[in-house]
């Protein structure tokens, strides 16, 4: 399986590199494809719903899942088959999907393409295009009026307020981090932090690999090298969290309150109760990639990530059973459909997966 944590690796965060699939597109920014002359629109493919997929999301009942050249499926029986999209106009790989109401939907990949749909995702438009800039887009975001923003390589940060019918670029330049615990910064901390985050501007910027919403206000962005990030105002400005971890981080999943986890390299799981003011370290049992997160029935949590791991928590995400997948194919992205299934996308492309009653928990130390 091919990953790091270098910059480098930063371009593919949403792609899966599994086992060097598609390693060309996902190990630098150089290896994003040239432009396109003309739309190229993804091809039919008789096993669409088996082939690698990145993301997931939801529009209304309907699951739709988005993945590489441009693949995009839909499911309308909670995962249990699936169908193309007749038309999409991208080759590129996609790695991001969300969707405003049951019909209006966007998604995001490479060549910095967003693509919008009005009917549920059975046909979709180009609404932004620049393979020039070399920079992938690595997730999407749509809140509310027609709110979105979308994320990606090198701090790329794009919004729309119109449902993803135009875009524009917004320089990303979030307030420095607080101290974890107050009072213990060293004089000049501040200072050197700032510093710090002008000099990786730039350079162009941290990747920033996932957007999600605990609500129409508050927002979060997990990024590369242990940069983690809350905006308070819908996206309007954004305040560097203080990290637990070095490695990137590929998901944060807003709980219950000001819960939230922080998921990434090597296995590693955060929980905060603060809103990211502090954190505590959680046992996953795993070294595995840690990709993709989402809440189901009650208190339930579901993870998922590289070699088939999938994590379940029943109390809202204090302690985790490891539930390992028996053909250890990677995973990328999980949905819930019901109080005991899960769609999960990856390696594979989808699968459903039944929850059983974990029979071994997992906590912090």
């Amino acid at each position: 399986m091919v990953r790091c944590a270098s910059r480098h690796r930063g371009v593919g965060v949403r792609s899966l590199a599994f086992a060097g699939v598609l390693l060309a597109a996902l190990t630098s920014a150089a290896g994003v494809r040239a432009a396109e002359p003309a739309p190229l629109h993804a091809e039919r493919a008789r096993l669409a719903a088996r082939g690698l997929l990145i993301a997931i999301a939801a529009a209304g009942k309907r699951l739709v899942a988005v993945g590489d050249r441009g693949i995009i499926v839909l499911s309308d029986d909670g995962g249990a088959s699936w169908t193309q999209a007749a038309e999409v106009p991208t080759q590129a790989l996609l790695t991001g999907v969300c969707f405003f109401d049951q019909r209006l939907g966007i998604a995001v990949g490479h060549d910095e393409v967003i693509l919008r749909s009005a009917d549920a995702g059975n046909t979709w438009t180009r609404t932004h295009y620049a393979p020039q800039a070399q920079r992938p887009l690595l997730d999407v975001w749509c809140g509310s009026g027609g709110q979105a923003i979308t994320v990606g390589a090198y701090s790329t940060y794009l919004t729309s307020g119109d449902g993803g019918a135009s875009w524009n670029e917004v320089a990303f330049r979030p307030a420095a981090a607080r101290p974890i615990t107050p009072g213990a910064a060293a004089p000049g901390a501040a200072a050197s932090a700032a510093s710090a985050a002008e000099a990786e501007s730039a350079r162009g910027g941290y990747h920033l690999n996932r957007i999600v919403g605990a609500d129409a206000r508050r927002l979060y962005i997990a990024g590369e090298a242990g940069h983690l990030y809350r905006s308070d105002d819908g996206g309007s400005s954004w305040l560097t969290l203080a990290s637990p971890y070095e490695g990137s981080f590929f998901d944060m999943l807003p709980l219950a309150g000001d819960a939230l986890l922080a998921l990434g390299l090597r296995g590693h799981l955060y929980r905060s109760a603060d809103a990211g003011a502090s954190w505590q370290q959680l046992d996953t049992g795993t070294v595995a990639l840690l990709d993709g997160a989402a809440r189901f029935a009650g208190a339930g949590v579901a993870i998922v990530g590289f070699s088939g791991v999938v994590l379940v928590s029943h109390d809202g995400g204090r302690r985790f059973a490891l539930l390992q997948q028996g053909n250890r194919a990677g995973l990328a992205a999980v949905l819930a459909v019901g109080e005991d299934r899960l769609v999960a996308v990856g390696e594979d492309g989808a699968r459903v997966i039944v929850l059983a009653a974990p029979a071994t928990t997992r906590s912090a130390p």
